[in-house]
């Protein structure tokens, strides 16, 4: 056997007895004021997270953020036998946090028992909530208790952003089939990727009932690809038109203003029209005549599909267009058309997937500062108006500030860079820090969602699709 040594026997008598200390711990919180609480509780067996839900005594909370402190036994009231000075220096693992209480009196209260709440606890609350609900999935941190987005929240603009591979584009479709079957708001989709190009079929394997909804909902679902999206050169603004040939207004002001008056009189369709031989040349050496998007003969172009009432939900697959300069025409005129139309005041969701690219913090060319000017102005001032954003992208950074730090919805989910969390933290700081900070941990599917949309921050595990999905992984 063995012989211990002096310093072993102390380790283990110290062990044993921060042990002893720590499993007779008391899991209590306070509250001065009845709205948020501060506890303490034992580490081990410690099931109380970040965004997880607590009962305090008869109160419901929800923990915001946690932290480890190592404090000495006397500042816990411990009395032992081993003398004041061993009192001092044995030092304990104590769990302290801060959170929200999300249901109760009100009023102040001090060293309430904690523990986790049950699921059938949260999930009573969850059911009391006002609004329109739009189930989407369930709370990640309560498996089992459904959760809905308030239809309401989306009177505000929402950000919604993950990284690649995150399930975002897959989390968007639920939450826009949702939108659809729940209420009546229209939705346009700017779809750089094509994930929505299948948006009018039912999924395999869905429950009958929702996919009979979805059927009847159908018709009223119009997507437009690379064989439909037209446009005429008259129908663009002044700007687009001298944009698509890199005209300047000063620099090139002899070619500008023939174009404008060639547009104004002729109202030619298709800019190859133009039979002007500087601006013919410029059109063929840009390869301008060569867009598909260009109506030739009579059809319906985007500005019409736009004003049509039947189009409920209109999905503009401007990933299926081949070159850059023909996505960025088409957004640009989307985007434009809407603001023009905003007299009319009918409620719009305008979703811009991939919006780094629509809508891009340093535009590449001017048709893409063009639509991105759009997208400023409808952030800041298409409310009153009725039209509200949608703005999904995996690169928060590459967004337009003044887009971003408009919304006042959150959808995060896992998002690996710590600059991009942070800077989504900076501009969406009604989300809680420590919630943010968990989402470099997020599994697929899984996210934090914040903001007027929701009752309350909240983890949540996206459901699953009703329609086909476009643009899925090979």
């Amino acid at each position: 056997m063995t012989a211990t040594t002096p310093l072993q026997r102390h380790l283990a008598e110290y062990r044993a007895l921060r042990g002893e200390l720590e499993d007779h711990l008391l899991a209590i919180a306070s509250s001065v004021d009845g709205r948020r609480f501060e506890f303490q509780a034992p580490l081990r067996g410690f099931a109380l997270p970040p965004g997880g839900y607590a009962m305090l005594g008869d109160r419901l909370g929800q923990v915001l953020s946690t932290r480890l402190d190592h404090v000495d036994a006397a500042q816990v009231g411990w009395e032992g036998d081993h003398g004041p000075s061993v009192q001092s220096r044995l030092a304990i693992r104590v769990v302290h946090g801060e959170g929200v209480i999300r249901e109760g009196d009100g009023l102040p209260f001090h060293d309430a028992p904690v523990r986790p709440a049950a699921t059938e606890e949260v999930a009573a609350w969850l059911g009391s909530a006002r609004g329109t609900p739009l189930p989407v999935g369930e709370l990640r941190l309560a498996p089992g208790v459904p959760f809905a987005l308030d239809a309401g929240g989306f009177d505000r603009h929402t950000f919604f952003c993950g990284q690649s591979g995150s399930g975002k584009s897959y989390a968007l479709g639920v939450v826009l089939e949702q939108l659809l079957l729940g209420t009546d708001l229209r939705v346009v989709v700017l779809d750089p990727n094509s994930d929505f190009a299948r948006f009018a079929s039912v999924r395999a394997g869905v429950d009958e009932q929702l996919a009979a909804r979805w059927r009847q909902l159908a018709p009223a679902i119009t997507v437009r690809d690379r064989d439909t999206l037209r446009l005429r050169v008259s129908e663009l603004g002044r700007e687009a038109q001298a944009a698509i040939l890199r005209l300047d207004p000063v620099a090139d002001r002899e070619e500008y203003a023939e174009l404008i008056e060639l547009i104004e009189t002729a109202r030619p369709q298709d800019i190859g029209a133009l039979d002007s031989r500087p601006l013919a040349l410029r059109v063929r050496n840009l390869g301008v005549d060569r867009w598909r998007t260009w109506v030739r003969g009579p059809g319906e172009t985007v500005p019409d599909a736009l004003a049509d009432p039947a189009n409920r939900c209109l999905v503009l697959d401007i990933g299926s267009l081949e070159t850059r300069e023909e996505q960025a025409l088409v957004a640009e005129s989307v985007l434009r058309t809407l603001w023009e139309r905003r007299a009319e005041r009918r409620k719009v969701l305008i979703v811009i997937d991939e919006a780094h690219n629509v809508c891009p913090r340093e535009a590449p060319d001017a048709l893409t500062a063009l639509a991105t000017d759009h997208a400023v102005r409808i952030a800041a001032e298409g409310r009153k108006y009725g039209l509200h954003l949608l703005v999904c992208t995996q690169r928060p950074q590459k967004v337009q500030v003044n887009v971003v730090s408009q919304c006042d919805n959150l959808v995060l989910m896992r998002m690996g860079s710590e600059a991009d969390l942070a800077y989504t933290g900076e501009l969406m700081s009604f989300a809680p820090r420590d919630l943010l900070a968990g989402a470099s941990g997020f599994g697929l599917g899984e996210a934090l969602v914040a903001g007027k949309l929701a009752s309350h921050p909240a983890l949540i595990r996206f459901g699953r699709r009703i329609a086909e999905e476009g643009g899925a992984d090979v």
